[in-house]
C-alpha cells in the first residue's frame, strides 16, 4: 500500500524517512517512514481483530446541552466479547435525568446496536474502506506522529472523514479525528469527534473521546467519554482456559 505524498504545512513538522528523534530523554529512537508506519498499523489492526477475545473496562460518559445548561455523568461497567457482544452495567449517575434518557442512553444503545449488527471489517481503518494521503508529521502529547488524511470510499455508518495519527517509532494508533460521514440515527444530524488511544498490553484501545453533535430535539450536545481500567483477554487465554479440565 503506497501513501500519497502531500506538501507539509504548518503546524505539521516534516520528518525525513529513516531519521532519528529524541523524545524528551537521552534515548534516540529511529523513525519509520510513512509507508512503513502505515504498514505496521495495518498489520497490528489485523492481528488485534483476530487476537482480542474480550475486554472489560470502566466507562464514564459526561454529556452536556449548552443551549439549556443541562448535563449529566454516567459511570458504567463495560464488557465486550468478540465479535458481536457489548454489555453495560450501570454503576453511578449524577445530573439531569433528561440528559441521561435522551443523550447518554441513546448513545449507549447506538453503540450496542453497532457492535451487534455491523461487520467490524466494514468500519475498520484500512485501505478497503479509506484512501490514505500522507500530510506530514506532528506531535500528539509525548508522541511524534505521522499524519494521514483519510477519506472513506463510501458513505457508511461508522466511517469518518478526517485524520489518523500514527506513532513514528511503532506505527501504533495514537489519535483519529474528523466528522462522521453518515449519522448512526435519525436523532443526530452531525457529529465531529476526536478519539485518543493507548496501548494496553498488546492491544490498542480508545481511552478518551470528545465529540460535538447537533441533535434534532435537544440541540447542540457535547460528550466526553473516558475508558479506564481495561482488562483485555487475548484469544490464546480463552483457548487455554477451555482446554483445562474442571477440578
Amino acid at each position: 500500500m503506497s501513501v500519497d505524498e502531500a506538501p507539509v504545512r504548518d503546524p505539521l513538522v516534516p520528518v525525513d524517512s529513516g531519521s532519528a528523534v529524541t523524545l524528551g530523554s537521552n534515548d534516540v529512537l529511529p523513525t519509520m517512514s510513512p509507508e512503513l508506519a502505515l504498514a505496521a498499523f495495518l498489520h497490528h489492526t489485523e492481528q488485534q481483530a483476530s487476537g482480542l477475545a474480550s475486554y472489560s473496562a470502566i466507562t464514564v460518559i459526561h454529556a452536556e446541552l449548552p443551549d439549556t445548561s443541562q448535563s449529566g455523568e454516567y459511570e458504567l461497567q463495560r464488557k465486550f466479547e468478540a465479535p458481536h457482544t457489548l454489555l453495560f452495567t450501570p454503576l453511578h449517575f449524577t445530573g439531569d435525568g433528561f440528559v441521561k434518557s435522551n443523550v447518554i442512553t441513546r448513545l449507549l444503545q447506538s453503540e450496542v446496536e453497532h457492535v451487534q449488527k455491523d461487520d467490524p471489517a466494514e468500519t475498520a481503518i484500512t485501505p478497503a474502506n479509506y484512501k490514505f494521503t500522507y500530510k506530514g508529521a506532528s506531535r500528539v502529547g509525548d508522541h511524534l506522529v505521522h499524519v494521514y488524511q483519510v477519506k472513506p470510499h463510501k458513505k457508511h455508518p461508522g466511517l469518518f472523514r478526517g485524520r489518523v495519527y500514527l506513532d513514528t517509532q511503532t506505527g501504533e494508533l495514537v489519535r483519529i479525528e474528523g466528522n462522521v460521514v453518515k449519522s448512526p440515527s435519525f436523532f443526530v444530524k452531525h457529529i465531529e469527534f476526536e478519539q485518543d488511544y493507548a496501548d494496553v498490553q498488546s492491544f490498542t484501545l480508545p481511552v478518551h473521546v470528545h465529540s460535538e453533535a447537533k441533535a434534532r430535539i435537544v440541540g447542540r450536545t457535547i460528550v466526553d467519554i473516558v475508558h479506564r481500567d481495561y482488562q483485555p483477554v487475548p484469544v490464546t487465554s480463552t483457548q487455554t482456559a477451555r482446554q483445562v479440565p474442571a477440578m
